[in-house]
């Protein structure tokens, strides 16, 4: 054969050796299996090797009698049970004992045309045990070209059906035995039988195969009359063996036989790369699934962001609602208290301070910090619902999906991806099953009380936020009330008293609006600190998930493209293998 190894081919072998290199590298990329990574390995081998005929079939079709007679000796053993019970690889050579090599039985014969073509008997493919059959399959891609076996007792079985449509996404040149013709009376029986099995090879393959009918038994009692020498008289034309001994002996020369070697890798090529284009296309199924998922919890972020501002500006309101009723208060108090008729009062200055806090200020303190309070415990809820929707909206997601994977059990995809999401939702549990409420409620309002009692630069000890609140509001209003002391009174008049009490009306209103703008600055402030944080524990417990998608996804959109590149360089090599890629070379 290498003497038809021309500079095209060699060209051809190059790329082939290529092809089949750059593609292991992306499966590997893809965890494909042992198993797979191998076969390209020894598709490379092989294209070095011998021609392989591999000859496949039901246990009860006749494949040993064939190879028997087409070797012109009993060198495989016969009978009416599975008697093949592993594959049996048959070479040029004069050793008497089979040799067991890796999964195989070597048989030598000193059969001439073995020096060129090395054959292979299966297991059938209906075997009792299903190691036999495995092995059947393990060495399909191997082959060059596929001799399947069939009878005409039992022409193309359930078994046969399924195991030809298992080999034709190989890409293998097939060729179909009829064998145990002698067991048909009529012609006319034989071309129903041969019309019956050309139909539905064309309908499995896609094409329609070579068919020889024979009889394997019939031809090797004539070689066996004849001591394997020719001519082999009448018994040798009734099997019908010569067409097919021809076809294997003389159409399937060198040049024929160096075509299928440089197709066999690329069927190989082709298949895998068909078989992970599904596991890239079922992984990428899977991650976007999962990106819909992120999407919609970072939708989730944003709207439960707004919403949290739109229902705190309302649950803010409340406190602001009591600071506006001490104002209404205030200007009742102080139309009431500062006029001619109590001019008496306000000589005591301690008495209108006194009736001012029980009139004005009233139970302030409790109200302002009941309302704190109720905002501090509704942020701090809300926060504990939120993270309770992302566990409830992530963590079944490795058990969703698990179906849907596609590709080799276990792989680091499966791994990585379920360590992944079950990190996420241990951190979103971790955060609800510790969510001490009462705790984040007491270190909330610590926090609001020190933001305003560092804008109001003052000391307050023990005090509680509605206390605090209190307490500034009073030092703002001590100058109003002590402006009436004793010595006031002779001051006043008809006109000097109503300017005064618009003045402490007015100048109330502004203490209570700087207390409030106060109190709504640190609230807000601290409110978007929290709900930043809280947002900023949930990216965080979300990230290393997010990262792994996206890329897995650059990575995946990376192997899709080179098992594309892959496809269209197989259909390039096919086209030129089969149009002038072993063409006879220059004498």
């Amino acid at each position: 054969m290498h003497r038809l190894i021309t500079p095209d081919t060699e060209q051809l072998l190059r790329r082939e050796r290529g092809l089949l290199e750059n593609l292991r590298v992306c499966l590997a990329r893809l965890e494909a299996t042992d198993e797979d990574l191998t076969l390209l390995q020894r598709s490379l081998g092989q294209l070095e090797e011998l021609f392989l005929l591999m000859v496949v079939g039901e246990f009860n079709a006749g494949k040993t009698a064939f190879l028997n007679a087409l070797l012109g000796n009993r060198l495989l053993t016969e009978g009416v049970t599975p008697t093949t019970s592993q594959v049996h690889l048959l070479r040029y050579g004069a050793a008497t004992t089979p040799q067991f090599d890796e999964d195989h039985l070597v048989v030598e014969a000193p059969v001439e045309w073995l020096r060129e073509i090395n054959l292979v008997d299966t297991p059938g493919t209906n075997a009792i045990l299903l190691r036999h059959q495995q092995l059947t399959e393990h060495f399909v891609p191997r082959s060059d070209l596929v001799l399947f076996i069939t009878s005409v007792d039992r022409p193309l079985t359930e078994s046969e059906r399924v195991f030809l449509e298992r080999i034709r996404g190989w890409g293998k040149k097939i060729v179909i035995v009829l064998n145990k013709i002698d067991l048909l009376e009529t012609e006319q029986e034989l071309a129903e039988v041969i019309e019956f099995v050309r139909v539905n090879s064309r309908e499995l393959l896609g094409m329609e195969p070579q068919i020889f009918p024979v009889s394997a038994r019939l031809a090797l009692q004539a070689k066996h009359a004849c001591n394997g020498a020719g001519p082999y008289g009448e018994t040798w034309t009734r099997s019908r063996f010569a067409a097919l001994e021809d076809y294997i002996l003389t159409a399937l020369d060198g040049r024929e036989r160096l075509r299928l070697k440089l197709e066999n890798p690329l069927g190989v090529a082709a298949a895998l790369t068909d078989r992970y284009e599904q596991v890239t296309r079922g992984r990428q199924d899977v991650l976007q699934a999962d990106v819909h998922t992120l999407d919609s919890v970072e939708a989730q972020f944003a709207a439960y962001q707004a919403d949290m501002r739109r229902d705190f500006v309302y649950q803010r309101n409340h406190v602001d609602n009591v600071l506006y009723e001490i104002a209404e208060r205030g200007d009742r108090f102080f139309d009431e208290t500062l006029r001619l008729g109590r001019l008496g009062d306000l000589i005591d200055g301690e008495k209108v301070r006194g009736e001012f806090e029980r009139q004005v200020l009233a139970d302030t303190s409790q109200q302002i910090e009941r309302h704190v309070s109720d905002l501090i415990d509704w942020l701090v809820e809300r926060d504990f619902r939120q993270w309770r929707a992302v566990m409830t909206m992530l963590a079944p997601r490795s058990a969703q999906h698990a179906a849907k994977l596609v590709g080799h059990a276990q792989s680091n995809f499966e791994l990585d991806r379920a360590a992944l999401l079950d990190s996420v939702g241990r951190a979103a549990r971790a955060v609800v099953d510790t969510y001490d409420r009462a705790a984040e409620a007491r270190k909330l309002t610590q926090d609001v009380q020190a933001a305003i009692v560092q804008t109001a630069a003052v000391e307050v000890g023990a005090l509680g936020l509605g206390a605090l609140l209190v307490a500034l509001l009073q030092t703002t209003v001590l100058d109003v009330t002590g402006l009436l002391g004793a010595g006031a009174v002779a001051a006043l008049g008809l006109y000097v008293l109503p300017y005064r009490r618009m003045r402490v009306k007015a100048h109330l209103r502004e203490r209570i609006a700087a207390l409030r703008e106060q109190l709504e600055l640190a609230l807000d402030r601290q409110f978007e600190q929290e709900m930043a944080a809280s947002m900023q524990r949930l990216r965080d417990a979300v990230a290393p998930y997010t990262r792994f998608v996206r890329v897995e996804q650059e990575k995946l959109g990376k192997l899709e493209a080179d098992l594309s590149a892959a496809r269209a360089e197989v259909t390039a090599l096919r086209r030129t293998v089969t149009t002038n890629g072993v063409a006879e070379p220059a004498r």
